[in-house]
């Protein structure tokens, strides 16, 4: 029987949607994604609609949200609260702009160490063991 928009297994969501059935199930336990019923003595059908908010899910945790503030987005998804939605990508943009700061120094202090180890001869004690035992 071919799959028809609103007569999807989960198995077929989570191929469509690229994740696999755990991650449906997941979602669903989280409030993410609306479980359907179950028709008696059959098994739970998904619709395109569903596809799209696995899909959507997805998208917005690679964009580095956490699943409490897809949620919130998720809330905001009739389109009329794009400027709350904005206000969200502004702080989530802060977030990740200060990471990116906090990965920047490590890279600096990391580059420094190595470049010390190379440069130290002679010495017993190696100058990246000490500088991690340093208080």
């Amino acid at each position: 029987m071919p799959n028809k928009p609103e007569n999807l297994t989960i198995g077929t969501v989570a191929g469509m949607a690229e994740v696999n059935v755990e991650t449906i199930r997941f979602y669903q336990r989280k409030g993410l994604l609306p479980e359907p019923q179950r028709p008696y003595g059959s098994i739970r059908r998904y619709g395109a609609a569903d596809v799209a908010r696995v899909k959507f899910v997805k998208s917005a945790q690679r964009l580095g949200f956490s699943l409490e503030e897809v949620a919130g987005l998720l809330s905001l998804e009739d389109g009329t609260h794009c400027d709350e939605a904005r206000t969200l990508a502004e702080h989530k943009l802060k977030n990740v702009r200060e990471k990116l700061a906090d990965l920047r120094r490590i890279e600096s202090v990391l580059a420094r160490l190595i470049k010390d180890c190379c440069v130290s001869q002679g010495t017993i004690t190696c100058p990246l063991i000490a500088a991690l035992q340093a208080p």
